[in-house]
């Protein structure tokens, strides 16, 4: 399946979604729900330590949709270890300070 074309209205309305954190410009960096450091500018670029990608957290596959309310901003990936699962799937990559690193978490609805 191809990857879904988002507007930047879109990608824009899910960033906003993204934890902002203390000392760091909300309009560059935030972090997604897993805790890794994701930039703004990096959006669909897989070749960045912070690039993110927009996930539907109930997936297509299954029946998801695409209002705000089922998508999320998420590091790549960790987009690419959710994958299709729900409701339980797991994350490859959270943060220490102001790096990424690996960290594998299990997460449950």
């Amino acid at each position: 399946m191809a990857k879904k074309t988002f507007s930047q209205a879109e990608q824009d309305a899910v960033w906003n979604k993204a934890f902002v954190q203390n000392n760091n410009d909300p309009n560059l960096f935030r972090k997604d729900y897993a805790g890794a450091w994701i930039r703004k500018s990096d959006y669909g670029n897989r070749d960045s330590e912070y690039g993110w990608e927009i996930d539907h957290l109930y997936p297509e596959s299954l029946g998801g949709n695409d209002e705000l309310s089922n998508l999320m901003p998420l590091h790549w990936k960790n987009n690419v270890s959710k994958g299709d699962n729900y409701p339980r799937w797991t994350t490859s990559v959270s943060s220490d300070g102001v790096k990424n690193v690996d960290s594998v978490r299990n997460w449950k609805i």
